[in-house]
């Protein structure tokens, strides 16, 4: 220990120094040697990753080369298939060409073929035309010294003689035109009459129909006569409470056994009868009760129009009929005409219509349904102020109906001008049902003995050819002679029958009279 402390700290430092210089300098050295060998390393990788970059780029070289010599060769290929293939095109280009230009030169030559023969004749008809020249006024010469010598003979000029022939041929011409009219009328009139009579007759026997009539007034059986006493109540409290919610008349007479109910709308006295069978049957008879049953009978019977109407329609195979036109319809079974019940008078019609259809070639269901509808007007007619046929057209026009239709209901009567067939038909197979014997309450001989009284009245005027009572008696057509009656005379003569018919004949409705003044003029040829 004193040894050490002897030493002196100058020798101390600087044996310090040179430790510190030996140390630094062999850690120089050492990182020298490392430095060395991790730079030795670097530059043999990176020596080997230049030799292998070069490899890849050599061998990325070859094989781009390759692809490049590849694509050229594919190219060549294509680029000589298709030259080859233009040069084919070309070559068939050409043989076409060659063809056609044949074709061409045959054509050309035949061409100059038929311009030469087309000359040939163009100098054969110009030698025609001149030797026609020469033969038309050598005829012309002949012709005027023939005029010249006809003139000389007969005395008359060329207009006159003109002028005679052209009146002359007129005549003939407006005689046998005149005559060949006249025959083809009449052969269409004899031809149109029978057809009409065949169509008529085949539609009447296709449509059997029962010969009945109704009337306006139901009678009720009653048990006993003291059932009357209960149905006029105490001092006629049931009797007009009945007739007021039911607006029909009671008629409570020494009849035994039976009430009668009278009343203009059937309907409502269908209402009364159902109500009134009620009554007697519960036998419980007093205001209250009395619009109970008025009430339950009311719907009743509304539920049958309804029903009935449907029916109508199904049997007959109309669709889309309008549900006020199918509650009319069915509220025509309660409605009567002079005692004919007015529904089966529109179902007979409808049958009719539809066989003459038939037998005509024409739409069969539509003039089924001008038919059917035709009376629609007659459910309404007493609510309505107007004539049927106007009331019922207004209806199906309101209903969406065709013109056709509406046009038939309003001129089955001949109110207005028939514009199609089917009005026509519609006429035409009112009046077979209506004046058919037993359609309507008049007796035949009745309805004989007013349509010869109709014919009376008009033939006792001065100047009548002929009368003829027509559709069942509700048109009287009148032929005067157009020689002792003109136009004046007609129009006031037409007027005077009218008024002489309303005087002397009682009849239902009215009666419209066509008074007819025409020229005719028959010649005969024998």
């Amino acid at each position: 220990m004193s040894i050490i402390l002897a030493i002196p700290i100058e020798v101390i430092i600087l044996v310090g120094i040179a430790a510190l210089v030996l140390g630094v300098a062999i850690g120089y050295f050492v990182l020298k040697v490392v430095s060395e060998r991790k730079v030795n390393s670097a530059a043999k990788r990176a020596k080997r990753a230049a030799e292998e970059a070069r490899a890849e780029a050599e061998r990325i070289r070859k094989d781009a080369e390759i692809a490049a010599k590849e694509e050229v060769y594919r190219k060549k290929e294509e680029f000589d298939r298709e030259t080859e293939e233009k040069r084919k095109e070309l070559s068939n280009i050409e043989k076409r060409l060659a063809k056609r230009e044949d074709l061409l030169d045959k054509k050309i030559d035949i061409f100059n073929k038929k311009e030469k023969q087309l000359d040939e004749k163009e100098d054969a008809v110009s030698q025609k035309e001149k030797q026609l020249a020469v033969t038309e006024k050598e005829f012309e010469s002949l012709i005027e010294k023939e005029k010249e010598e006809l003139q000389r003979i007969s005395g008359l000029s060329r207009d006159d003689a003109r002028e005679l022939l052209l009146k002359k041929i007129e005549t003939e011409v407006t005689n046998e035109a005149n005559e060949l009219i006249a025959k083809r009328i009449e052969t269409a009139k004899e031809e149109s009459e029978r057809k009409a009579r065949n169509i008529i007759g085949l539609a009447i026997q296709r449509c059997a129909a029962d010969h009945t009539v109704e009337a306006t007034v139901s009678s009720i059986d009653i048990p006993s006569d003291d059932m009357k006493g209960r149905i006029i109540g105490r001092e006629g409290r049931n009797i007009r409470s009945f007739e007021k919610a039911t607006g029909v008349d009671v008629i409570v007479d020494d009849t035994p056994g039976v009430i009668v109910i009278s009343a203009f709308d059937s309907v409502r006295r269908e209402v009364a009868r159902r109500a009134m069978d009620r009554l007697i049957a519960d036998g419980r008879i007093h205001p209250s009760r009395i619009e109970e049953l008025v009430a339950e009978s009311q719907k009743e019977v509304d539920e049958l129009i309804k029903e009935t109407g449907k029916q109508v329609c199904y049997d007959f195979g109309l669709h889309n009929i309008h549900a006020k036109e199918v509650l009319l319809m069915g509220r025509l079974r309660f409605r009567t005409s002079y005692g004919q019940n007015v529904l089966q008078h529109s179902k007979e019609v409808a049958h009719l219509c539809s066989a003459m259809a038939g037998e005509l070639g024409i739409n069969v269901t539509l003039a089924t349904r001008c038919g059917l509808l035709h009376d629609i007007g007659k459910a309404v007619d007493h609510e309505v102020e107007g004539g049927h046929p106007a009331i019922g057209a207004d209806i199906a026009k309101r209903c969406g109906e065709r013109p056709e239709v509406v046009n038939a209901i309003a001129a089955h009567h001949e109110d207005i001008e028939p514009r199609t067939l089917y009005a026509v038909l519609t006429q035409a197979a009112d009046a077979i049902s209506a004046s058919r014997p037993g359609a309507r309450r008049e007796t035949l001989e009745k309805y004989i003995k007013r349509l010869e009284r109709l014919e009376e009245v008009a033939n006792t005027f001065s100047g009548v050819q002929g009368a003829f009572a027509i559709q069942a008696g509700r048109e009287l057509r009148v032929i005067v002679n157009a020689d002792k009656v003109n136009d004046r005379q007609a129009m006031k003569m037409a007027r005077d029958i009218a008024n002489q018919v309303e005087q002397e004949l009682n009849y239902p409705g009215e009666i419209k009279v066509t008074l007819i003044r025409e020229t005719r003029v028959v010649e005969y040829a024998r």
